[in-house]
């Protein structure tokens, strides 16, 4: 029989909660790191993921209650403050949120992740040009992350920049040959440029890959429609509304590529 039960080492329970965070598990981790913090109050490791956690779980204020307390011990923590802006813009206080992306960033210049939040932050804002002058700051800090070349892509197809967007996704493609996303984005760009064959090729592509998935069966159907091939699109366009009726007749009234199919009864039934 065991009389005196000694606390659980630190170290244990860290890489237990770690484990969890680490498999998407954050409700799993969050009384793991509640326990280590009951332990030590200043642990900053626990404190800070468990903030991470709570962001997980939309649980903001709680997320900014943790890394204030981290920020508290270690004013220069630059991954709380950044985090924390996280909190902040996610709870739609987007002013404080730009201003703890800027402390992070005077901390430390190079500091990637506040640049690319900031850039997510101006996009969201619809200022794509202040969104892309973040992540080129993002990208000089650390040149081959993927996530934010290709956001970058993103906002420079919204901006209707679309040489710019091509040439982004076919530089991710060029190092990162099985980065669909990128693959997929390529052909919205070149149908963009009005390049509709190069585009059905990459979507046709992607069918063979991932099955009937109804983004690239409506990024066909739009091509086809561009191309005045309209029986396929009205009959691609009615597959794509079967699988999301919602998402796809909302896409279709407002796109400019069905613009001639607005007098067919056909189309007009679809998107009724």
């Amino acid at each position: 029989m065991i009389f005196f039960a000694g606390k659980e080492k630190t170290e244990d329970l860290i890489d237990q909660a770690m484990s969890y965070l680490q498999k998407g598990q954050p409700k799993v981790a969050i009384p793991i790191f509640k326990k280590i913090v009951k332990q030590e109050p200043k642990n900053i490791m626990a404190l800070y993921n468990q903030g991470l956690a709570l962001n997980q779980l939309k649980k903001y204020q709680d997320a900014i209650t943790c890394f204030d307390k981290v920020i508290e011990i270690d004013p220069d923590d630059v991954g709380s403050i950044n985090n924390r802006g996280i909190s902040l813009a996610e709870l739609g206080n987007t002013d404080d949120a730009f201003e703890y992306y800027n402390k992070a960033i005077k901390i430390d210049p190079k500091y990637a992740a506040a640049h690319y939040n900031k850039g997510v932050l101006h996009d969201k804002l619809l200022q794509h040009e202040e969104s892309i002058e973040s992540l080129d700051e993002a990208l000089k800090c650390d040149s081959g992350n993927v996530n934010t070349a290709f956001y970058r892509g993103i906002v420079f197809g919204k901006m209707k920049k679309h040489e710019q967007a091509l040439n982004c996704f076919e530089n991710i493609i060029r190092k990162h040959p099985k980065h669909m996303d990128a693959f997929f984005h390529k052909g919205i760009e070149l149908a963009e440029l009005g390049k509709h064959e190069k585009a059905i090729e990459i979507f046709d592509k992607l069918l063979q890959l991932h099955g009937n998935n109804v983004n690239v069966i409506y990024a066909i159907s739009r091509s086809n429609a561009a191309m005045g091939n309209i029986d396929k699109a009205l009959y691609l366009l009615e597959q794509a509304i079967k699988k999301d009726r919602k998402t796809i007749k909302k896409w279709a009234i407002e796109d400019e590529f069905f613009d001639s199919l607005l007098d067919e009864p056909k189309f007009r039934k679809l998107v009724k």
